[in-house]
C-alpha cells in the first residue's frame, strides 16, 4: 500500500513563496498588457487595420520578415549544427560574437550598419555600385537580419542538442556518411525544433524597431513596418492609432508563441 507523502510546514511555506513570486510576476505583466488592450477604442482599431497605411505596413512587415527569416535560417542551420556537434577552434570567441547582439541594444546593429555603409570604402562601394541599402527596402531586411540571425542560430543549436548524437553514430556504423546521417536521422528528429525556431525568428524580425529606424529611417509607405508605424503615429499625436497597431503586434506575438510551443520549441531560445 502506497502512503501519501506528507507535506511539511516548511514545504508549504516554501511553495507559498514560490507561487507568490510567480503570481506577482504574471499579474504585473498581465496588468500592463491588459491596460493597452482595454484602452484601445475598437472602432478606431477597425478603421486602423483597414486603412491603406496600416495594410501597407502589415504587408511590408510580412515581406521583409519572411525574407529575413529565410536568409537567417539558411545560415543558422549549418551554424547551429556545427556548434552543436563539432569541436571548433576558438569556439568561445565564436559563441561570444554570435551572442553579442542578444545583450546589446538593437540600436547598435542599426548604428553599425549605418557606419559601415556610409563611412567605410567597402560599404560605400556596395551601396553605390552594387545594391543600395541605406533607407531602402533591402536595408530593412539587412537591419532585421543581424538581431534575428542570432536568435535563429541559438534556436537551431538547441534543436540539434536535443537529438542524441549516439543515433548519428549508429547510422555511421550502418554505412551512412555524415551527410546522409544528418539528412536521414538528425534533421528529421530535430525538425519540430527547427520549425519552432524559424517561427520565433520571424516574430523577432517582425517586431524590430531600433536597427530599422537607425539604418532606414521612418518614412510612411516606404520604410513603415509595424513597429515604425507605432513610432510615427505616437510622434504625430495619433495615440489611438499607435495603440491599435500595438495590439496587432501583440496578437501576432501570441500566435507566434503558441505555434512555437506547440511545435516543441520550448527551451530552444538560448
Amino acid at each position: 500500500m502506497m502512503h501519501k507523502q506528507r507535506v511539511s510546514r516548511g514545504d508549504r511555506v516554501f511553495r507559498g513563496g514560490v507561487y507568490s513570486g510567480l503570481a506577482v510576476l504574471v499579474g504585473s505583466l498581465a496588468l500592463v498588457l491588459a491596460s493597452v488592450v482595454l484602452y484601445v477604442d475598437w472602432a478606431t482599431f477597425s478603421r486602423t487595420i483597414l486603412s491603406d497605411e496600416i495594410r501597407a505596413a502589415i504587408r511590408l512587415t510580412a515581406i521583409t520578415s519572411t525574407i529575413t527569416t529565410a536568409l537567417a535560417v539558411v545560415l543558422a542551420v549549418p551554424a547551429g549544427y556545427a556548434l552543436s556537434r563539432f569541436r571548433i577552434p576558438g569556439a568561445a570567441i565564436i559563441d561570444t560574437i554570435i551572442d553579442l547582439p542578444i545583450i546589446l541594444p538593437d540600436l547598435v546593429a542599426g548604428i553599425a550598419l549605418l557606419v559601415f555603409f556610409t563611412q567605410t570604402a567597402l560599404g560605400q562601394y556596395i551601396d553605390q555600385h552594387i545594391i543600395p541599402f541605406v533607407f531602402t527596402l533591402q536595408g530593412i531586411i539587412l537591419a532585421q537580419f543581424f538581431p534575428a540571425v542570432t536568435l535563429a542560430v541559438r534556436s537551431m543549436k538547441g534543436a540539434f542538442d536535443a537529438v542524441d548524437p549516439r543515433l548519428e553514430k549508429v547510422a555511421r556504423t550502418l554505412g551512412c556518411d555524415e551527410r546522409v546521417a544528418f539528412a536521414r536521422v538528425t534533421f528529421p528528429l530535430a525538425r519540430g525544433g527547427l520549425i519552432a525556431g524559424t517561427v520565433l525568428t520571424w516574430a523577432r524580425a517582425a517586431g524590430l524597431f531600433g536597427p530599422i529606424i537607425m539604418f532606414c529611417g521612418a518614412t510612411r509607405y516606404k520604410t513603415e513596418v509595424l513597429s515604425i508605424a507605432i513610432f510615427l503615429n505616437m510622434s504625430s499625436g495619433r495615440i489611438e492609432v499607435a495603440l491599435a497597431v500595438t495590439v496587432i503586434l501583440m496578437l501576432l506575438g501570441v500566435v507566434t508563441l503558441t505555434l512555437f510551443k506547440r511545435l516543441g520549441g520550448r527551451g530552444y531560445i538560448w
